[in-house]
């Protein structure tokens, strides 16, 4: 009986502790998603081709032309049908049981009281995009974003990630990239706004 008991303890220790290493390298796994997004492979790093695809995806699906630049009517466009797509599955959702019980045309008017509403939506999503492509068109984000620019830009900024110059960017590299980069923008802004205060007229003694 002893016997017994000692060697199920013994097992459930075994299986707790090869539960704790699966967890542990679970862990990891679960993160790697969302940090290499960009890996269309899986093989757990990123490519040029691969980080330089997932930064241009969306600007290319936009340009309907394929005249190589996004116009803010092209990002319009965009975001109507993505609010005619999200306003199709809201109407789903609320038919459950799909006897049409819901008016559309009751639906679709309360749709168009909300998108007038918001009217800067899709001014709102053009210039994510533009932030997305990282400023390929300079300071002009009211305008066209041109494709070739945020190639460029995305280009260099895999450079950058690329510590170790191999051709590839792993979770490691990004993380130590992405903080890099926050922290030159705080020091640029903190820069900025001692250029602000140092440009600002200091306030007239009082009398």
């Amino acid at each position: 009986m002893k016997k017994t008991l000692l060697a199920g303890a013994l097992a459930a220790l075994a299986l707790a502790a090869a539960g704790g290493v699966a967890i542990a390298q679970a862990a990891p796994q679960a993160a790697a998603p969302r940090a290499m997004r960009a890996d269309a492979d899986g093989d757990s790093r990123i490519s040029q081709a691969e980080f330089v695809g997932r930064r241009l995806q969306r600007l290319t699906a936009a340009d309907a032309d394929r005249d190589g630049s996004v116009t803010p009517e092209e990002m319009r466009a965009v975001a109507q049908a993505r609010m005619a797509q999200r306003a199709d599955a809201r109407f789903q959702r609320l038919d459950a049981n799909s006897d049409g019980s819901i008016s559309r045309a009751e639906f679709d008017m309360r749709r168009a009281a909300r998108a007038e509403a918001r009217p800067h939506r899709a001014a709102r999503m053009h210039r994510g995009a533009g932030r997305m492509a990282r400023h390929g068109q300079g300071a002009n984000m009211h305008g066209p974003i041109s494709i070739a620019g945020a190639q460029a830009k995305a280009e260099q900024a895999f450079t950058r990630l690329d510590a170790d110059r191999d051709g590839f960017i792993t979770a490691a590299e990004r993380r130590a990239g992405m903080q890099g980069v926050r922290r030159e923008r705080m020091t640029e802004r903190r820069a900025a706004r001692h250029a602000q205060r140092q440009a600002s007229p200091p306030a007239p003694a009082s009398e």
